[in-house]
């Protein structure tokens, strides 16, 4: 059996010792690691390095964290790279807005290295599963999608959809909780060749809701980059 590649890893920090910490343990775990000092060279690194994961820090000199997420969040490429984001414990807002723009997970300075590494690693053991054991099932609230029958039903009731709204509304429920742009959605339903506008983005989410207005609330606009199906509630236990 072939042995697995590294992971790369991708560091942006301009803190000189919490970077060579952090590089250091890496790359005594296993990890490939590049370092970048400026939110600008990680954003340079990441069209030349192509990393598995990023580790962000918030505050960076040319273009803070924030902004580079919001610009990889943007690109069909990275749309949906993992990113680790590094706060201090005053920047709560911030780490909010972070996850709001599509961080998956933060880490608080000041932190260990081995914490930072065992976040990494659920991430990664998180994204694998959803990869390698794909449903051919998904149920989000009263809403059954059967991949396998192509059928959506509510209560039982199928909703017949166009492939389109198939398309998307299967997007939406593989990522929960994930900021997904309109370039993503438009490169993932309409593929790359397509010339249209993401406006098509917009009115194919519209005749979802309308069609399924379960997810009205459900499916939510993010300012300015695109749409985030919230994480289900969970079910609340039975009374006896």
């Amino acid at each position: 059996m072939a042995a697995h590649s590294p992971k790369k890893i991708l560091i942006v920090e301009d803190e000189a010792d919490i970077a060579r910490l952090v590089k250091l343990y890496l790359e005594k775990e296993g990890y490939q690691t590049t370092l970048a000092r400026t939110g600008l060279e990680g954003w340079k690194a990441l069209a030349s390095e192509r990393p598995d994961l990023v580790i962000l820090d918030l505050m960076l000199p040319e273009m803070d964290g924030l902004e580079l997420c919001k610009k990889l969040r943007g690109r069909a490429e990275t749309a949906l790279l993992p990113v680790i984001m590094l706060t201090a414990k005053a920047d709560e807002a911030d780490t909010i807005v972070g996850l709001e723009l599509g961080a998956d997970d933060y880490v608080t300075k000041p932190f260990s290295p081995k914490a930072l590494v065992a976040r990494m690693k659920a991430l990664f053991r998180r994204l694998d599963r959803q990869d390698d054991d794909r449903p051919s099932l998904y149920r989000y609230g009263h809403l059954v999608m059967d991949l396998s029958r192509h059928e959506v039903t509510v209560d039982g009731r199928e909703t017949p959809l166009t492939a389109k709204e198939f398309g998307l509304l299967e997007h939406f429920l593989r990522h929960p909780g994930r900021v997904l742009t309109r370039d993503v959605l438009l490169n993932a339903i309409w593929g790359y060749e397509y010339y249209g506008t993401t406006r098509t983005v917009d009115v194919h989410v519209r005749r979802l809701k309308s069609k399924l207005p379960v997810l009205n609330q459900a499916v939510v606009s993010v300012k300015s980059l695109g749409y985030k199906l919230l994480e289900p509630e969970p079910a609340s236990p039975a009374r006896r």
